[in-house]
């Protein structure tokens, strides 16, 4: 056993010496460039965790906007009565999932809320239009007690359908919406 034992340690130790940073300094020599950086690793896993709570908050922003979604009259960015307590809920959600943010470690965040449109009329009307429904959705929210820095409204136009082609009231109908997401 002493044999096995003392053979072991002729090889460990001198590896181990002359793979590691310790190693490195305690025989004078460099540490080989593979020599691992604990700091990059442990960037690299709250990271990870980082973009884990940001996907699971926005798969849950996705779902609370589809439920909740406002309907505006017809080429206009008036909202149709009846929507107050379904941006009550939607700012209830915002609330609930910048806490998660906040316990994941995540900052620097903003909320986004993207207009879209069907495809119908012009491109550039449609971003237009989508951009000052998302505004219009923006201060809803902010009036609910979303701090106005964290939250902002892009005009996506028909760029991102939900359905294609909408050929029929029914898909228009899904692919007019606003989603809100982390960014």
């Amino acid at each position: 056993m002493k044999q096995r034992q003392s053979a072991l340690c002729s090889w460990v130790l001198p590896a181990f010496l002359a793979t590691t940073a310790f190693g490195a300094a305690f025989v004078g020599a460099a540490a080989p460039a593979h020599a691992l950086d604990l700091g990059s690793l442990t960037k690299k896993a709250a990271g990870g965790a980082h973009d884990a709570a940001v996907k699971k908050v926005n798969a849950k922003l996705l779902a609370e906007g589809r439920k909740n979604q406002c309907a505006f009259k017809s080429d206009s960015d008036e909202l149709m009565p009846g929507c107050g307590p379904k941006v009550k809920k939607l700012a209830d959600t915002l609330v609930k999932v910048k806490k998660d943010l906040q316990m994941a470690g995540v900052t620097g965040y903003k909320f986004e809320v993207s207009g879209h449109t069907d495809t119908t009329g012009k491109p550039e009307h449609n971003k237009e239009l989508s951009a000052k429904r998302a505004a219009v959705m923006v201060r809803e929210l902010v009036a609910k007690g979303i701090a106005q820095n964290e939250i902002v409204a892009v005009g996506m136009g028909a760029e991102r359908p939900l359905v294609t082609p909408d050929d029929t009231e029914a898909k228009k109908k899904k692919n007019r919406r606003y989603e809100i997401q982390v960014r």
